[in-house]
């Protein structure tokens, strides 16, 4: 709901992706803590989105490729700059195109954050830590040496080691910014995803069209079908954790010695089984899973294990609890899967 003008100096926040899953969550979020002035950045003319950001209060929407020019025009005071539009899917492999939404869009985000000294909260993603053959730590040290399975995370991964570059080589940077690793996210407004959606959400809907759950069958011998394992972090824990870095950053709370990557995950790898399992538990039916071959598309690109170490967050001050699969699932489901709501 916006109908206004937003003019020169006028104080506003930016939320990239605006129309999309975490972003849309993200502003209802600050809409329940009192905050509108609000610009929508995305492409609006994807129809299956409009639900998300429709009714949210906001200043007004901007067309992602439009941003700078109207940023340059406009001329408001933008006192913080929350990134977290990106080309998510998995299973694009022209990396042209992640290339020019995730690496170079990003860079102009930051560049812009630098020049005008505004804070920037960035969403880079877990699939930058490849096979996790170096683990799932969130140390500059390694983000050279990652080695993504996929054109995603090549591209995130590639944004990670330029901010790294800019800010403590060339000492370019934004006054307070973070770049966020999420982890497996789900959570409402998801709807839009098709294949990419989470794995809870083609769960309910396989129960509600068939009765039973489909589970990839593992191609690893260390590790038993359904039994592959994620972080897979809320969607409302994940935009507290970005709330609360907002507030901190807003108020001069946040050090700028805290400024960098951080994993945003429960910090508690579970199993496909396990989320299965607390699906049918929300609609209070006994499991049915059955399992089928991986796509050869994905097979090879296929993380197995996933597993955040949190530590980071908890040194720079956060320590709120984080939902269980169980407790997200339920709230996912009962809350808003069986009721087709938005959050």
């Amino acid at each position: 709901m916006a109908n206004n003008i937003v003019k020169k100096n006028q104080e506003i926040i930016i939320v990239t992706g605006a129309a999309g899953f975490i972003a849309s969550c993200l502003v209802q979020q600050l809409n329940n803590a009192g905050i509108a002035n609000i610009v929508l950045v995305d492409d609006f003319g994807v129809e299956q989105k409009r639900k998300n950001w429709e009714s949210k209060q906001f200043l007004t929407t901007v067309e992602r490729l439009s941003l700078f020019d109207w940023l340059a025009e406009i001329q408001p005071k933008v006192n913080m700059f929350l990134h977290i539009g990106a080309r998510t899917d998995t299973t694009e492999f022209n990396y042209a195109v992640h290339e020019t939404l995730n690496v170079q869009y990003s860079q102009d985000v930051w560049q812009y954050c630098t020049v005008n000294s505004v804070p920037l909260i960035y969403a880079s993603s877990a699939a930058t830590y490849g096979d996790g053959h170096l683990g799932y730590n969130d140390d500059h040290a390694i983000v050279s040496k990652l080695q993504p399975l996929n054109p995603y995370g090549v591209s995130k991964n590639e944004f990670d080691k330029w901010a790294l570059e800019q800010a403590f080589t060339k000492h370019q940077q934004p006054p307070y910014w973070v770049g966020l690793k999420f982890f497996n996210v789900y959570g409402p407004n998801e709807y839009h995803k098709g294949r990419m959606a989470s794995v809870i959400f083609h769960s309910f809907n396989q129960i509600q069209n068939q009765g039973f759950v489909k589970l990839f069958k593992s191609h690893k011998p260390e590790y038993k079908d359904g039994e592959q394992l994620r972080d897979f972090v809320y969607v409302k824990d994940v935009i507290a954790v970005i709330s609360w870095m907002m507030q901190e950053m807003l108020t001069g709370k946040w050090l700028p010695a805290n400024n960098g990557l951080y994993n945003l995950g429960t910090g508690k790898a579970r199993t496909f089984y396990d989320l299965a399992k607390a699906t049918f538990a929300a609609i209070n039916q006994s499991p049915n899973i059955q399992f089928i071959d991986m796509p050869t598309d994905i097979r090879d690109k296929y993380q197995y294990f996933t597993e955040a170490n949190m530590q980071k967050l908890k040194q720079a001050g956060y320590h709120q609890p984080f939902y269980s699969l169980e407790e997200g699932v339920d709230d996912y489901v009962r809350n808003y899967l069986v009721n087709g709501k938005y959050f």
